[in-house]
């Protein structure tokens, strides 16, 4: 299809025909909801057909359909559903089997078009399925197309990771937490808590009072117990030192101590089980990117990192269906969006409606683009020179970064340092 999003449209209307029967499915976790209409969105059934999320159910839906294609003249089917949560991809790809066509529709148009029919607010399943079936009648729908195997592995692999990135992350907080309440000097003692010697030290002496009765040298023993290769020198037993100092005049809580370190070393545990799950899932994901020949090509962009890679490819897929760096945008919810009527001009912001894991690692990668690579540095300064803010000269970049990355896939191309968009074989 043509990149103009009316061509498209237009494109997406022309291809459903009289011969069509639109069925719309409202999803649920258990139970799903169908209404079957033609062309022009007339209802071809007297009532919605409810069936469950089995294989069973699954057939009586085809069942349905046949019936009401049949009585009706409709030799083609073209099924709508809105991608909620996980519980329609075995539906889609179930029909993708019998040989069906699916496509997707966003919740927010079905939610703006509840009130075409019957002028309500009301909502209920089978409603929700027949303003389903209208809006893939008038083109408001996006094609559905399973990725090749290693493009969804990687995507499921990155789901995962942020999972266990986000419980990482609630377990660092609650160790700070513990920190402030039974140590506070500790962060003052150590910058960063998860250093090696501070996690040593949380492990060894986790209380003030585990240390009050002890010297330098017991500290670096008790350092050496906890695996540290590198306890000893001139630094350490100065830190040794500091960390004493800080445990004779803490000020943290000390009248439940027995229960405190039982906390602190189950939190240490998990900490370090969910470190292990991640640097596990780390190669994980290097292995799948191996079997994709384009990442040489997105590798070639240095200040890339793997990540950003993953989800890149994870999410768009192999980024050689897209024509232009303004679909990867649109993907990903960073085109532009403005509310303008008659003298009134709204500000323009970023639409936010797309795949928020790709939004967040494109802002992500650029971040660490304008810190590694020369020429984004330099466009960066340029653009802040030019009046920009930092945050708008970001995003400009990621618009950037977008034509890049497309204009590389489309053309086999290895990305040249030293030249805006200069692209080498």
């Amino acid at each position: 299809m043509k990149s103009t999003r009316n061509d498209a449209t237009n494109q997406r209307i022309e291809r459903i025909t009289s011969h069509h029967a639109i069925v719309g499915i409202d999803i649920a976790k258990d139970v799903h909801a169908a209404q079957v209409t033609d062309f022009r969105g007339r209802t071809l059934t007297p009532r919605h057909v409810s069936f469950t999320n089995t294989e069973a159910g699954f057939q009586k839906l085809l069942h349905w359909m046949q019936e009401a294609g049949a009585k009706h003249g409709k030799t083609s089917f073209l099924v709508g559903m809105e991608p909620t949560g996980h519980y329609w991809h075995n539906l889609a790809d179930w029909l993708l089997k019998q040989g069906i066509e699916v496509v997707l529709v966003n919740p927010v148009t079905t939610h703006r078009n509840k009130e075409n029919r019957d002028n309500s607010p009301s909502k209920n399943d089978p409603k929700d399925a027949l303003v389903i079936a209208d809006v893939v009648s008038r083109g408001y729908y996006t094609n559905y197309a399973p990725q090749e195997p290693v493009f969804d592995g990687i995507k499921a692999a990155m789901s995962a990771r942020e999972y266990w990135v986000g419980q990482s992350i609630a377990l660092g907080n609650r160790i700070v937490r513990w920190i402030d309440l039974y140590f506070p000097e500790f962060r003052s003692v150590f910058l960063e808590w998860d250093g090696v010697r501070s996690l040593a030290t949380l492990k060894a002496f986790p209380l003030p009072v585990d240390l009050q009765q002890l010297n330098a040298d017991e500290v670096m023993e008790g350092w050496r117990s906890q695996g540290m290769r590198r306890v000893a020198g001139a630094s350490g037993k100065a830190k040794a030192v500091e960390l004493l100092n800080a445990a004779a005049h803490s000020v943290g809580k000390s009248n439940t101590n027995d229960a405190a370190r039982h906390d602190i070393f189950r939190l240490l545990h998990v900490y370090k089980e969910t470190q292990l799950i991640l640097e596990e899932m780390q190669r994980e994901i290097e292995a799948l990117l191996e079997q994709v020949p384009v990442v040489q090509q997105l590798r070639s962009l240095h200040g890339l990192g793997t990540i950003t890679i993953a989800s890149l490819l994870g999410c768009a897929g192999g980024l050689h269906h897209y024509a232009h760096g303004r679909q990867l945008l649109r993907r990903a919810g960073l085109n532009l969006a403005e509310r303008t009527s008659g003298k009134h001009k709204g500000q323009i912001k970023l639409s936010k409606r797309g795949d928020s894991m790709l939004r967040k690692y494109l802002y992500l990668g650029m971040l660490s683009l304008v810190r590694q690579n020369s020429d984004f540095k330099h466009w960066h300064a340029r653009n802040q020179l030019k009046g920009m803010s930092k945050m708008y000269s970001i995003f400009k970049l990621i618009g950037k970064l977008a034509r890049i990355l497309i204009g590389m896939i489309q053309r086999g191309e290895m990305y040249s340092s030293g030249s805006q968009d200069t692209l080498v074989a």
